[in-house]
């Protein structure tokens, strides 16, 4: 079976996944490192500015925007698969948890960003 919308994005979540493990093994770190520093009377200050590379704060923000813009393209592409398949929007917002307004929207911007593309 050749590869699909949602299959492309299942496949692209699992790379976010990975970096976002790579990313919380560096918040781990850190965050050990300020509690070293911390117990050693270093001020935040210090251990903030003395930090090679991003931040704590940083690495958050990357994952979280990652996982959300991901995730949205998860989102379309799965509820464009089960349309497809024949699962009403009632069904498919019952699935997902929002209402059927949602799906709709879910499914009109599949649809516009195919168009954008041709």
């Amino acid at each position: 079976m050749a590869e699909d919308a949602f299959l492309r994005a299942l496949a692209a979540l699992e790379e976010v996944i990975a970096d976002n493990d790579r990313r919380a093994k560096l918040i781990k770190k850190r965050m050990a490192r300020i509690r070293r520093a911390r117990a050693q009377g270093v001020p935040y200050s210090d251990t903030v500015t003395n930090e090679d590379g991003p931040l704590i704060v940083q690495l958050l923000s990357e994952a979280s925007k990652a996982l959300d813009s991901c995730g949205s393209n998860v989102r379309r592409a799965e509820a464009e698969a089960l349309y497809t398949e024949g699962m009403t929007m009632e069904q498919i917002a019952d699935h997902f948890g929002v209402t059927r307004q949602r799906v709709s929207a879910l499914l009109r911007k599949r649809a516009e960003a195919e168009a954008d593309c041709a």
